[in-house]
């Protein structure tokens, strides 16, 4: 087990380890605990009852954020010809074909999210191997495999994220910054936990919400009672 430090030790005696908390209150002790001297991510982990697997229980979607993630994200965009253009115009940071991939075989990533146009796949296949371990692999399931390049990156800069279930069973994503406020985070957190129930598999049997915590980055896991979560997204 980790050795603590003396402020995550002080931080943990914030909060009352045997009580679930309703999601405003969750995020607020958060924002209380939170002592990092940086802007802090919060972050959402949700335990489904859903064996991974199975690719029938597979839990994997997308959601854009009401108030986005509270940082500037650059989105690179393989396309060419009129797609090229139409994705500088909505906004890509970088957007071609050939050269960028000359460039990220070369060691450059200075991209957040990549996003392709779908005769483009065979080309950028070329680099799936230094893409895919860095979740930077364009995918249709996520909707970054799109011949609409305009909707995927005003979507992508407005706050999507994408999330998967992991093989324990747990959902992790982040939900904004401390300084966004209680409000912004729980109307982040309304939207993502909504997309949750709205993908539960037809194959899974029994307590589908089986935990939620919401933490900061360097603070202590906060625990949700999951019976509020029908009241949250209602």
């Amino acid at each position: 087990m980790p050795k603590r430090g003396k402020k995550y030790i002080e931080s943990r005696g914030k909060i009352d380890t045997l009580k679930r908390y309703d999601f405003a209150e969750a995020v607020e002790s958060a924002i209380k605990a939170s002592y990092a001297k940086f802007d802090e991510t919060v972050d959402v982990a949700v335990k489904l009852g859903v064996d991974p697997r199975h690719a029938d229980q597979m839990v994997r979607g997308t959601v854009v954020l009401p108030h986005g993630l509270g940082k500037e994200v650059k989105v690179l965009v393989f396309a060419k010809g009129e797609k090229e253009a139409e994705a500088k115009d909505a906004g890509a940071d970088f957007a071609g074909g050939d050269d960028l991939i000359e460039q990220i075989q070369g060691g450059w990533f200075g991209f957040d999210k990549a996003v392709a146009t779908p005769d483009m796949m065979g080309t950028v296949g070329k680099i799936g191997r230094v893409l895919g371990p860095r979740g930077l692999m364009p995918n249709a399931k996520t909707g970054t495999v799109t011949f609409d390049v305009a909707k995927a990156v005003q979507e992508l800069k407005a706050g999507k994220i994408d999330f998967r279930v992991e093989k324990a069973g747990i959902v992790h994503a982040p939900m904004g910054k401390v300084s966004f406020g209680v409000e912004k985070l729980v109307q982040n957190i309304s939207a993502f936990m909504e997309t949750i129930l709205r993908l539960k598999p037809s194959s899974s049997k029994g307590t589908y919400l089986k935990g939620i915590a919401v933490s900061t980055t360097m603070g202590p896991g906060i625990k949700i009672d999951t019976a509020l979560v029908k009241e949250l997204v209602k």
